[in-house]
This record gives structure tokens, C-alpha cells and sequence, in this order.
């Protein structure tokens, strides 16, 4: 009998571990957010611990599979957005919301710093009504705490179909750091971003 317990103890010692292993990842909740350029807003949200990934494209338009030289004329009512996959447990909705606002100009509509029209205003996305609740609490707090006089004009609507972006498009900040930083400081960005949030900008 000692001998069956302790080959019993030996097999569940064995098992548990094995099965830890085996553990299904947490299904990653998706995000989605427009800021004007989307080159831009990957950045700050691929920096956050808990976000798994970040992809460009295209939201709030009616024509289907649009291409980027559609969408920047202004022809399919499509804005550019990032759409951020992230694992609940390790990164708030709450939090990816922060870093959204004070990544953005939310006092305008239909620009965003050097670049006009409604492909480049701004929205939340959101895909459930828990988003929608969390959206609409942030930005009435943030009307009601935020460092500047204007209005926050910056939507919250829910998402539709997301069309990913062209894949020079996708990581463009990591494939072309020149020319990147060189769009990014000539549009005024950085400087307006100061100027709106102060020391929290770009966080």
C-alpha cells in the first residue's frame, strides 16, 4: 500500500505542473481608438505592460476593404485608428483610456495638429457596453478635470468593421524612425501635446 501512495503522490506531483503548463492563455480583449495619424498612436500603447499588440487601420466608414489613398482623400468616411489587443489582468481599460486621452488633441474636430479632415478626427471605439460605460465616465471626469478651457468634442461610439491598414503602415515608428520622427516633430505633435496636457502628455 505504501508503495501504490507513493507512485500516486509521484504521478499527481508530475501532473500538476504538467497541467499548469498546459493552461490556456488569456483571450486578449481588443481596444479601439482614433487619434489622427495612426503611425502615432501605436507607440505609447506598445509600451504599456499587458498590451500584446497593436495594429493600424481603418474604422467608421461604409465601403468595404478601403485602401489608404481611399481613406486619406476623404472618400469612404473612414477615420485611421489603432486597434490595441491587451490581456485584462495585467492592463486596464481604464488605463488604456488615460494613455489615449493625453495622446490626443480632443478639442477639435475633423483634424489632428498638422493633419485635416475627418480621416483624421478623433473617436472611441468601443465593442461592449462595459466599454461604453467606461468611455463615457472618463471623458465626463476628464471635462471635468482637464488642464485646458476648451470643450472635449472627442466621441464615443461604438466600433464597426475594422480594416487593418497596408503593412508598410503597421510598426511604421519602428521601420522608418527617421522619417517618423521627422512627421511626427514637423506636425507639431509633441509641441501641442505639451501644450494641452502639460507633463502628462504622451502618457
Amino acid at each position: 500500500m505504501r508503495v501504490l501512495a507513493a507512485l500516486a503522490a509521484l504521478l499527481c506531483a508530475f501532473a500538476a505542473p504538467h497541467a499548469a503548463a498546459q493552461a490556456p492563455a488569456p483571450k486578449p480583449v481588443l481596444a479601439t481608438f482614433a487619434g489622427g495619424c495612426f503611425w502615432c498612436m501605436e507607440p505609447p500603447f506598445d509600451k504599456l505592460p499587458g498590451v500584446i499588440s497593436t495594429t493600424s487601420g481603418y474604422m467608421g466608414g461604409k465601403k468595404r476593404y478601403p485602401t489608404y489613398e481611399e481613406v486619406s482623400a476623404g472618400w469612404t468616411g473612414h477615420t485611421e485608428v489603432v486597434q490595441v489587443a491587451y490581456d485584462p489582468s495585467k492592463v486596464s481599460y481604464d488605463k488604456l483610456l488615460e494613455v489615449f486621452w493625453r495622446n490626443v488633441d480632443p478639442t477639435v474636430r475633423d483634424k489632428q495638429f498638422c493633419d485635416e479632415g475627418s480621416q483624421y478626427r478623433t473617436a472611441v471605439f468601443v465593442h461592449d457596453d462595459a466599454q461604453l460605460k467606461a468611455a463615457e465616465a472618463s471623458k465626463a471626469a476628464l471635462e471635468k478635470t482637464k488642464p485646458f478651457k476648451d470643450a472635449i468634442v472627442t466621441p464615443v461610439v461604438l466600433a464597426g468593421e475594422f480594416w487593418p491598414a497596408e503593412d508598410y503602415h503597421q510598426d511604421y515608428y519602428l521601420k522608418n524612425p527617421v522619417r517618423y520622427a521627422y512627421y511626427r516633430t514637423g506636425c507639431g505633435r509633441d509641441a501641442r501635446l505639451k501644450q494641452l496636457w502639460g507633463d502628462a502628455a504622451g502618457k
